[in-house]
């Protein structure tokens, strides 16, 4: 009897392994709490926001990367957002930017469900991970906080 609830068991203690994405608590328009407890990495985020293979960033923002030699001119400069936006309001739009705008064509970076057109091999996975997600709003608030010194 033991034997055959093995590979139950198994798959259990696999699945326990993954993270599952965290509920996500609004405030206006907000997301006051990090997704993770340890804190975002600016250093990191950078890279990630800078990265054609991982954020994707510059696709279609501007910023602050001189090395760079083709940013994007469909949405805002980052400098200029984040010179707007506290972190928990940059977070919440890059969690689902489409709580803001519902046409926005800036995908949903911490979002699996209701989303269109994902492969199948893609689909109940976020673009980025939660810490990527806090790495990234930290080297956003690093941009503000650079503009006021």
């Amino acid at each position: 009897m033991g034997m055959r609830y093995a590979p139950v068991f198994f798959l259990l203690g696999i699945l326990s392994l993954i993270a599952p994405v965290q509920a996500q608590v609004f405030t206006r328009d907000m997301q006051v709490e990090p997704l993770i407890a340890s804190a975002g990495d600016p250093v990191r985020g950078r890279v990630i926001v800078a990265s054609r293979q991982t954020g994707l960033c510059l696709l279609c923002h501007s910023g602050p990367f001189p090395e760079e030699r083709f940013q994007g001119n469909l949405a805002p400069d980052l400098a200029m957002s984040a010179a707007k936006l506290t972190a928990g309001q940059l977070r919440a739009r890059i969690v689902d930017p489409s709580r803001f705008d519902p046409k926005t064509i800036m995908p949903a970076y911490y979002k699996t469900e209701n989303l269109k057109r994902v492969a199948p091999k893609f689909a109940g996975q976020t673009i980025l991970s939660a810490q990527e997600i806090e790495d990234v709003v930290a080297f956003l608030v690093s941009l503000n906080q650079q503009n006021v010194q």
